[in-house]
């Protein structure tokens, strides 16, 4: 759909909330961003003034708090167990709940699980889900781009919390939450979400210490201050640095990258370039070994009948999309190295014409190739000796195992040494031999025509 017959302000650049899916056109994106007025970019004279003052004492007051606190009070062994034990609980219903049963729907949950869950991530005063999903879901559809509300291309520090310290620039891109606006767990938490946020973050951890055993104030400043600082920062990272540290095993087109290291921080979310690529499985990590608690922890409620229906995706296109990326890289290896020049590019030359050359050059004739070995003399490992008795000569039984049955990196280099071609001269019997060993496979792209120049070759296709 181009731009011609649409109106210059329609709703669903002003409004992307509240709007049916059917008026969004196929270029919804570009047209977006050329329609959508931003607002002015922060300054150096202006950033006091888009600060997000909610979301800035969210934030900075809690570490704050705590900090003060730590100073003064003790860590009691206890308090640091339950602080474990708390941030896990709490990080449980943003992984599980927040992001992978209500953002992507990756499995079902019993009516007991998603309370759970909904009154645990409230614990982590990261919004409500209705708030936290919409933004995620808008997310993954406009990915790197500006519709992006935590946009990776923007810079670390803007991805992690810039983008919630200041006020966005734009809306982000539409995306459709329809289903939570009638999912009851959904409204229920939506409509007492300041009050359970207040309870589960605050008044849940200290109230647990302090009648558990009388540690109060640790109970407040670990359990609570410091155990929402840290769950907090744990899953802003999933925006942050899961974008920018690991690799890009499955699809290498966007920023999000799997990682162990930001896997551990973030209780299973680290492997970001899988989870990208097939966000409706219900793991992170694909791999049975690569840790990933949430994963475990719904393994278990499956097991015990609070979640059913645990997504997966088909491990043959798993596999393929790995595939793909690791043919593009050898292409890309591939292209970087010297190779022989292919048997069009040689001029083709009789055996007489070829001895008579072959008495001022160190010319040797081996499967059919002249070969100019004049540099490798005093290198080759048998001695000079046994090139120089077969210079204007056929030396290819010699070189197949008559007195040395050479290995690969002699078949490769031998290859980098022809100069020209014998007229009809005959491929060794073992043709396969006549392809250099790094030759064997090729990888080439969609569009090169298969098997040019060499019909000896497997050719791996690969979209570059």
């Amino acid at each position: 759909m181009s731009d011609m017959g649409l109106p210059p302000d329609p709703t669903y650049i002003q409004d992307p909330e509240h709007i049916p899916t059917g008026s969004i056109p196929d270029n919804y994106v570009s047209h977006t961003l050329k329609h959508q007025e931003a607002l002015p970019p922060i300054t150096w004279k202006n950033w006091y003034k888009e600060l997000n003052w909610l979301h800035v004492f969210i934030l900075f007051v809690p570490p704050t708090l705590g900090i003060i606190g730590a100073f003064d009070t003790p860590l009691q062994w206890k308090t640091a167990i339950w602080f474990a034990v708390y941030s896990f609980l709490t990080g449980f219903g943003l992984t599980a709940g927040y992001h992978r049963l209500w953002t992507h729907r990756t499995y079902k949950a019993s009516k007991t699980l998603e309370y759970i869950l909904a009154i645990l991530g409230a614990g982590v005063v990261e919004g409500s889900i209705a708030w936290w999903a919409r933004g995620h879901r808008a997310h993954h559809r406009y990915t790197d781009t500006d519709l992006d509300p935590y946009n990776a291309n923007r810079g670390l520090f803007y991805s992690h919390m810039g983008w919630m310290i200041f006020k966005p620039r734009r809306k982000p891109g539409h995306a459709d939450v329809s289903d939570l606006r009638q999912n009851p767990v959904v409204k229920w938490q939506h409509r007492y979400y300041l009050l359970l946020a207040f309870i589960m973050a605050v008044v849940v951890p200290t109230t647990v210490a302090g009648y558990g055993w009388g540690d109060w104030k640790g109970g407040y400043v670990y359990a609570s201050m410091l155990r929402l600082v840290f769950v907090q920062h744990s899953t802003f990272c999933v925006n942050s640095l899961c974008h920018w540290l690991g690799e890009k095993p499955y699809d290498d087109k966007l920023t999000p990258k799997d990682c162990v290291i930001t896997a551990v921080i973030t209780m299973g979310e680290g492997y970001h370039n899988f989870h990208h690529q097939f966000p409706m499985d219900y793991r992170n990590g694909y791999k049975w070994y690569q840790y990933d608690p949430t994963k475990w922890f719904l393994w278990t409620c499956e097991k015990v009948g609070l979640a059913s229906h645990l997504k997966t995706f088909s491990d043959n296109e798993v596999q393929k999309g790995e595939l793909a990326v690791q043919l593009k890289r050898l292409r890309q290896k591939q292209e970087a190295l010297s190779w022989p020049a292919g048997s069009s590019d040689l001029p083709v030359i009789n055996w007489e014409d070829y001895q008579s050359q072959a008495e001022s050059r160190a010319l040797i004739c081996i499967a059919g190739y002249i070969h100019d070995v004049g540099d490798f003399l005093d290198k080759h490992p048998g001695g000079a000796v046994l090139l120089k008795k077969n210079i204007g000569k056929d030396a290819t039984t010699a070189f197949f195992g008559g007195i040395y049955d050479h290995g690969h990196g002699a078949h490769n280099l031998l290859s980098m040494m022809r100069v020209a071609i014998l007229l009809g001269g005959a491929p060794h019997g073992l043709d396969e031999k006549v392809v250099p060993p790094g030759q064997h496979l090729r990888v080439s792209r969609y569009d090169e025509s298969a098997n040019k120049g060499h019909p000896e070759l497997l050719e791996l296709s690969c979209e570059s």
